[in-house]
Order: structure tokens, then C-alpha cells, then sequence
């Protein structure tokens, strides 16, 4: 009786069936064509939000560049600008990994949407530094990140981090 399925064979469909899910992980939202309405917009940039300051909080730094376009410029009103992604990451493991957190203020989200483009998101965050709470207050800023869907992928383009200032209590 012939195997369905040879020891070579299963491998090679594990590995297909891995970087399926390696794909669906990293991005599970659906295509720019695919959405049809501002709900399923603000639900896909929501995600990826989360998602994206998910992998900084956890200072994954590999899943937090996958996010970010190659050529991603990063303005922010107290550190300058910051230009690619790898530029990018290197800022964020110097001066956030093991000091900051960010949490999204409920209710301050907003996305907009960018014709044959992607979307536009908005909204207020908070800065935690874990285990100096006493010595340094917890931070606020808005923020303005530029969604783009191409190649089948979710990246941010720019990003615009402005009116950083000690949150009220």
C-alpha cells in the first residue's frame, strides 16, 4: 500500500502550513479591497494598532519592524525625525525597551480612510515607565500614523508624535 504522504512530503506541507500562520499572525486583517465599510476600517487599524504596540511593549523588536515600511519617517516633536525602519528600531531599543510602555487612551482612537492608499489613524496614548512610576509621571502624547496596504501588506509610512506632556491624574 503507497503512504499518501512521504516523511519529505509532510514536511514540506508543515512548512507551507507554518508560514501560512507565520502570514496570518502577523497580519490578521483583512485586504484594503476588502473592506467595505468605516466599521471593518476602524476594526482592521484597530487591530493592527494593538498589535503593533503589542510587539513594542513586549520590545519584539523583528514583528514591531514588520509593521513598518522600509522608508518610514518617524517626526516626533521632542526627538527630531527619524528616517527607516531600521533606524527606527534601533531608537526604539535604546530608548524604550525596559522603560516605557504605551497605552491607547480608550475612546481617542480615529481612522480615517485614504483612497487606493489605506488609512489615516489618530489618537491620544499614555507612556507607563514600569518600576518608576514615583520618580517619573505617566506621559500623554497624540499621535498620527499613516497606514499604507500595499504588496498585501499593512505597513505605516509616517508617523507623527506630537504634544507630549505629563498626563493629568
Amino acid at each position: 500500500m503507497k503512504k499518501p504522504f512521504t516523511s519529505a512530503g509532510m514536511l514540506l506541507l508543515f512548512g507551507v502550513f507554518a508560514l501560512c500562520c507565520v502570514r496570518a499572525d502577523a497580519q490578521a486583517v483583512p485586504a484594503l479591497e476588502k473592506i467595505n465599510s468605516q466599521a471593518e476600517l476602524e476594526k482592521a487599524i484597530a487591530t493592527l494598532d494593538a498589535a503593533l504596540f503589542d510587539a513594542y511593549n513586549r520590545c519584539d523588536l523583528e514583528k514591531f519592524a514588520s509593521f513598518l515600511a522600509d522608508d518610514v519617517e518617524f517626526y516626533h516633536d521632542k526627538a527630531g525625525v527619524t528616517l527607516g525602519k531600521g533606524a527606527l528600531a534601533d531608537a526604539i531599543k535604546k530608548n524604550i525597551c525596559g522603560k516605557v510602555t504605551r497605552e491607547l487612551v480608550p475612546g481617542t482612537l480615529q481612522v480615517h480612510p485614504l483612497k487606493g492608499y489605506g488609512a489615516v489613524e489618530m489618537g491620544v496614548h499614555l507612556f507607563h515607565h514600569p518600576g518608576h512610576e514615583n520618580t517619573e509621571g505617566v506621559g500623554e502624547g497624540k499621535f498620527i500614523h499613516l497606514w499604507q496596504y500595499k504588496d498585501g501588506t499593512w505597513r505605516i509610512t509616517r508617523v507623527i508624535s506630537y504634544d507630549h506632556h505629563e498626563a493629568t491624574k
